[in-house]
């Protein structure tokens, strides 16, 4: 019988948070994971409006890059320093707020809930609040993702993220930006053999009137997305039999873990009648 991995907690699990130009909300996102994960790891990417020392006095592990070298320089840095201070699991979140701190005791329970697996912060909550063009690739991008892992699964383009050791260990993962983070979830189901849950969470955007402010996404929809999909398209395409991969993977429907039934409820509230 195989040996269960250890359980995971605020102790063992390391965040870790790449950060480009991010000094209105670094601070804030810091603090906020400091209160729930004891190890939190900074990698500001070539910064030029003081990122770093928005945090210069917070008890975390800053790396720097001395120009801007890309999300997937960041977070093959941050994950080669999470393993080095031994951490079973590494939690990804970005540095503009967008992400709540208050879902990383959520994510490490997925996680126990599901040994070994990727945890995805999948946005599903008020998803009402997410820009149609967002949501449009988002829903792209999943579809495309899905064929290179085999299986089906939810809000592939989320950077809130628990990654098992194992997966971050994976060595020569390609793709850099945000293709790296597609990829990481293919090489997790092919290299590794990890399945990918997505647990729900609230989409945090700006809105009119609303009195918390992000700075602009350094996602561009049609660049990265095409970037992502053309990658992705390469390696499917590679392994020949497209029309068996994709009738395999709408087979095999996404993992999502909704313990408290609140993603249900919301779609309830949505739609009365379903409730017949």
């Amino acid at each position: 019988m195989a040996e269960l991995p250890p359980r995971l907690h605020r102790g063992n699990v390391a965040v870790v948070i790449p950060a480009l130009n991010e000094s209105l909300r670094i601070r804030e996102v810091v603090e906020g994971a400091l209160a729930r994960c004891d190890r939190v790891i900074v990698v500001d990417d070539g910064s030029d409006d003081g990122t770093s020392d928005r945090i210069a006095d917070l008890p975390v592990t800053l790396l720097r890059h001395p120009r801007r070298m890309g999300k997937g320089a960041s977070l093959r840095d941050g994950f080669r320093e999470a393993l080095r201070q031994g951490a079973r699991a590494v939690l990804t979140m970005d540095g503009d707020g967008q992400h709540s701190a208050e879902d990383i005791p959520r994510l490490i329970d997925c996680g126990n809930r599901h040994p070994g697996c990727l945890v995805i912060g999948a946005r599903l909550r008020k998803r009402d609040c997410q820009p149609w063009y967002r949501r449009l690739g988002n829903d792209f991008g999943d579809w495309g993702i899905a064929l290179g892992c085999g299986f089906r699964l939810v809000d592939s383009q989320s950077g809130q993220r628990l990654y098992p050791a194992r997966v971050c260990a994976l060595e020569n993962v390609p793709g850099e930006g945000f293709v790296f983070e597609a990829q990481m979830l293919i090489s997790a189901a092919r290299d590794a053999g990890a399945g990918i849950v997505s647990l729900p969470v609230e989409s945090r955007y700006a809105t009119a009137g609303s009195p918390v402010q992000f700075r602009k996404s350094h996602f561009r929809l049609w660049r990265d997305l095409y970037g992502i999909t053309s990658h992705v398209v390469v390696q499917v395409l590679g392994r020949g039999d497209l029309l068996r991969t994709w009738r395999r993977t709408r087979a095999r429907p996404p993992v999502i873990d909704d313990p408290d039934g609140d993603l249900a409820a919301e779609r309830l509230s949505q739609d009365p009648h379903q409730a017949g």
